[in-house]
């Protein structure tokens, strides 16, 4: 465990990874900023930065940090239409399930997708540059689809994210 307080655990669920105070609140100020230099993250978890930097190894190590990513403002790129569509499969498919999700991820629009547990399958959702574009991104890849039984679309109006 080196420089940090990750152990796996041992019982019913091997690949339980215990965490301590310190690593949960480097997880939190890296999921706001995943830039933040490692001596500012340092004295922010009040640890040394090297301690920080073999903590922050750590949690990538155990794979609780898979990745830094980029947030990239949608509308700067044109997108302007979001929008969560509820996607039902119908009965016949549903040993398709996994790969019509992997279909579905794929495409250019889809930002994420969501499989369920109820009476929606999915949960698609899209970043579109005009309803237009939306009502084809429908037409094309969702209602042309005999796997898919229906779609509900719900527009969004804003996305609100901690530490905005």
């Amino acid at each position: 465990m080196s420089d940090s307080s990750i152990a796996r655990t041992q019982g019913a669920s091997p690949n339980r990874v215990r965490l301590d105070g310190t690593d949960r609140l480097i997880l939190k100020e890296l999921m706001t900023d995943a830039r933040i230099p490692n001596n500012v993250l340092a004295a922010k978890a009040g640890i040394a930065p090297s301690t920080c930097l073999g903590r922050v190894r750590a949690l990538r190590d155990a794979g609780i940090i898979r990745g830094f990513h980029a947030s990239v403002d949608l509308e700067a790129l044109g997108l302007l239409v979001y929008a969560l569509i509820s996607v039902r499969v119908n009965s016949q498919a549903r040993n398709k399930m996994l790969a019509i999700a992997q279909r579905l991820k794929a495409l250019p629009n889809v930002q994420s997708v969501f499989l369920l547990a109820g009476d929606q399958d999915f949960l698609v959702h899209v970043a579109c540059g005009s309803p237009k574009e939306l009502r084809d991104f429908i037409a094309v890849h969702l209602a042309s689809d005999p796997a898919i039984a229906n779609t509900q679309t719900n527009l969004v109006f804003d996305h609100l994210t901690p530490g905005e």
